[in-house]
């Protein structure tokens, strides 16, 4: 008996962003029950045949601490249909008192009416797409949103009665150091208490990337992208929050993310929806991706899965170390191989783990090794 975490892909988006490679559709109607009016129903249905596969396993979770609605963007369905998703999860394992929900959303795609309805059907928590409060750096990254629309929709939703985490990406082509500090001044103006900051990361397949082939953007400068990260963490640590992951900061331990420390600590949980990720001790599964194909194969009663993987011992400390090393917390020594603890005293010398915790048997990244986090993790794993 043990905890689970829950993670609700919602593959629908009004436009396609140009840097995005997530697994989201911008069609309202997809044919082959994969509209987003039967999206509800096929996620319900999934629920229950994931929960029969576990049982069979003698897998049993004793309560839900932690669900996450992601996407694409999941308030481009109505509030009504998360809040019954949630409300039939809620029937198969039982959230727990303090349960975490979390919905992410664009500001635009939002009303006061409907935060109300989903702060009064369990969501606790909304986390908005912000990306910048400056508007070519968003023409650039094909966000359609007005800047000005953020404020609002952060006020809403604490009238609503929910916490708020904002969502910012830096290093976008043309943008300044300057356009970072006006997004991240924007964002600490909406007195919220999480904030992720992400670098942009362009991927091959993206529009973003065919720009970029073609001569039509700069590549991103990893040197710039270093000073922007500083710019961020000292502007937000002046504010009161603190990081607590690489790329996450949060007013107090309670405002941390607990469903992202879930993944970060390897916890088990349900990936629910076209193209997401299970885990479930060790076993990895993945979902088929277009939304047409997983309904179909819920209608025939059969779990939508592309394929499995049963990760190693081997495989499974490297993760470790991979993920715990990314977080404040930091990682107990042990977890590094023997052969390789070496690596963890010139590390301390660089100036890139924190010498007081590494003397306790902890690694922890200074802000010089979270700025060269894959590097220290590439030499305690070898």
């Amino acid at each position: 008996m043990r905890d689970l975490s829950v993670y609700i892909h919602v593959p629908f988006c009004a436009v396609r962003c140009g840097y995005c490679d997530f697994n989201t559709y911008t069609a309202t109607e997809l044919g082959g029950g994969g509209s987003q009016a039967e999206y509800a129903a096929n996620a319900m249905r999934e629920m229950d045949l994931v929960l029969a596969d576990d049982l069979a396993a003698g897998h049993r979770y004793e309560q839900v601490s932690t669900v996450f609605f992601g996407g694409g963007t999941p308030t481009m369905l109505p509030a009504d249909d998360l809040v019954l998703m949630l409300a039939h999860l809620r029937t198969l394992i039982p959230l727990a008192p303090d349960a975490e929900v979390t919905t992410e959303a664009n500001p635009d795609s939002v009303t006061p009416e409907s935060l109300r309805r989903l702060a009064g059907g369990g969501i606790t928590r909304v986390s908005f797409g912000m990306q910048s409060a400056v508007r070519s750096v968003l023409a650039t990254l094909d966000r359609t949103h007005d800047p000005e629309r953020v404020p609002l929709a952060v006020r809403w939703a604490k009238e609503a009665g929910l916490d708020v985490s904002l969502d910012l990406i830096y290093g976008t082509p043309g943008e300044t150091l300057e356009d970072v500090v006006a997004s991240v001044q924007a964002a600490l103006a909406c007195d919220v208490d999480h904030l992720s900051a992400y670098s942009l990361i362009i991927e091959g397949n993206t529009a973003m990337a065919r720009k970029l082939r073609r001569g039509e953007l700069a590549e991103p400068d990893p040197d710039d992208m270093a000073d922007k990260y500083e710019a961020i963490d000292d502007l937000l640590e002046a504010a009161g929050l603190s990081w607590y992951e690489v790329s996450n900061w949060a007013r107090t331990p309670a405002h941390r993310s607990a469903h992202n420390l879930a993944y970060w600590r390897g916890r088990d949980w349900w990936g629910i929806g076209p193209g997401a990720h299970r885990h479930r001790d060790g076993l990895r599964a993945w979902n088929v991706k277009h939304p047409s194909r997983y309904a179909r194969m819920l209608a025939e009663g059969v779990l939508p899965r592309q394929d499995e993987e049963r990760t190693s011992p081997e495989q499974r400390e490297l993760e470790r170390i991979m993920l715990e090393l990314r977080i404040r917390d930091g990682l107990p020594a042990e977890a590094v191989a023997e052969q390789r603890r070496d690596q963890i005293a010139v590390h301390v010398g660089r100036g890139h783990l924190e010498p007081g915790a590494a003397a306790e048997g902890r690694l922890v990244l200074t802000r010089p090794g979270r700025l060269l986090a894959d590097a220290v993790i590439r030499d305690l794993t070898g």
